[in-house]
């Protein structure tokens, strides 16, 4: 079967500047994530042999977040300075190894992700979605996986590939169930609220129990702990609300995307231009004259 993978641009990047030391051309340019990020497209050229790749990227924020919630990702740190200064190269490197390279302004990447995937489904494809992000577990089904890299504070643990057991094995409930569980536990990533006191267990139990929010919500009267018994129907907007900011839109459009040969000469340039003179030739050797 045909592979396509989908990468959380963003989430990926990050990952590639946090798991390598700082490391700088001799002019002092950063280039640590640069190292990374070729590793990574190379490790996932090399592991999953996909026909297809695209990489997805935010810009800007997300309107429709923000419309709904205003602090939403308020909390979330600014983006090192070194890593701001590597993602042009970061996305020019990706074009010249022959991937599309998608984002939309006020569209989050999930939601681009969401569509593509949507798009996709029902072809000859397998859909590989690549993010460590837990809201792209919705995403799972007998065609979508969802591939976890390896964890920058526990690398040891390798690439993870989430099915549908997968997702309930993880999380406890069904990929389709995510949004629920996202929306009782909340997600400090994103600067969405849960309820106080609610855990992963918790949630997991309420939804296996009731089925989903609206459950949880009818059967507030008879949930344990009894703690949460008033304190349920006075959240009901709240978790509306956060059922909104969680599930992803997969109605946007996304532009076709085709592999191109990768273009070299150009890409070996552009690495050996910031010194990363091994990669160049690794380029060379993997590409040859620009044929897979």
């Amino acid at each position: 079967m045909a592979k396509v993978l989908l990468l959380d641009g963003f989430n990926l990047a990050f990952r590639s500047y946090y798991a390598l030391p700082d490391l700088t051309r001799s002019d002092g340019v950063p280039t640590g994530a640069l190292h990374g990020w070729v590793k990574t497209l190379w490790k996932l050229e090399d592991m999953e042999r996909p026909d297809r790749i695209a990489v997805f990227f935010d810009e800007g924020g997300s309107d429709r977040h923000l419309q709904l919630l205003p602090e939403y990702k308020a909390n979330r740190d600014e983006m090192p300075e070194p890593l701001r200064l590597q993602m042009d190269s970061i996305r020019e490197i990706t074009r010249l190894m022959g991937y599309p390279v998608i984002s939309q302004r006020g569209v989050e990447a999930d939601d681009l992700i969401a569509s593509a995937a949507r798009r996709l489904q029902g072809s000859p494809e397998r859909i590989v979605v690549v993010s460590a992000d837990k809201d792209l577990a919705q995403l799972v089904d007998e065609q979508t996986h969802q591939l976890l890299p390896a964890p920058t504070a526990n690398p040891r643990l390798g690439w993870r590939r989430l099915d549908p057991d997968g997702v309930v094995k993880k999380f406890g409930v069904t990929a389709a169930q995510i949004p629920d569980y996202l929306a009782l536990v909340g997600d400090t990533a994103d600067n969405i609220a849960g309820i106080a006191g609610v855990g992963p267990k918790t949630a997991a139990k309420w939804i296996n129990a009731y089925g989903g929010i609206d459950g949880v919500l009818e059967n507030a009267a008879e949930i344990s702990p009894p703690r949460f018994r008033q304190v349920l129907p006075d959240s009901g907007e709240l978790l509306r609300r956060n059922l909104k900011l969680v599930r992803l839109k997969d109605d946007f459009e996304v532009p076709e995307f085709t592999v191109e040969p990768p273009n070299t000469g150009a890409l070996a340039d552009l690495l050996a231009s910031m010194e990363m003179k091994h990669a160049a030739l690794q380029a060379q050797e993997r590409y040859g004259l620009g044929l897979r």
